[in-house]
């Protein structure tokens, strides 16, 4: 009776200690995980609104729905060196706080190149930018439903109308 009720004991305690990580997750990080960059939950949601901004919702979906911000993080903290996210972070900072209106005035002017911004500003946008875009135009929605591949040498038509010379 004794040995039944250690191997009890055993196999609860070993279920507690695999639940255990998930149950002291910390509040307040980001949503996927990432080797080298530390960005909190607010600043998360702040690259969703700047994605939006950059790619809005309109009869197709818009960056938030399809997560963008999320493949920004993703190839900045694989394919970016230590340098880079640097610069991003400091430049994600200069965003902190602003919403709405504020927030797209600060985008338009990253956007112009205006000379009195700081060059994290300016750094951060264009690597924003140019992840969104690319992310969107390799997006599951924009390769099966916008774009429509032909094979090579594409399809036989005989009853195309041939101009005579």
């Amino acid at each position: 009776m004794n040995r039944r009720l250690a191997i009890k004991q055993v196999l609860i305690f070993a279920g507690a200690m695999a639940l255990l990580p998930s149950c002291l997750r910390e509040e307040g990080k980001v949503s996927i995980q990432l080797q080298h960059l530390d960005i909190s939950a607010t600043q998360e949601k702040l690259l969703e609104e700047i994605a939006e901004l950059i790619i809005p919702k309109t009869n197709t979906p818009g960056a938030k729905d399809l997560k963008l911000h999320l493949f920004v993080l993703k190839m900045l903290d694989d394919c970016y060196d230590k340098k880079e996210q640097e610069s991003f972070l400091k430049g994600l900072q200069a965003f902190e706080g602003l919403a709405g209106a504020e927030l797209k005035e600060k985008l338009i002017e990253a956007n112009s190149g205006k000379p009195g911004l700081a060059k994290e500003v300016g750094d951060f946008y264009a690597i924003m930018k140019s992840r969104t875009i690319g992310g969107y135009l390799n997006s599951k929605y924009v390769m099966s439903n916008l774009v429509i591949w032909e094979l090579v040498p594409g399809r036989y038509n005989g009853y195309f109308p041939v101009k005579t010379a």
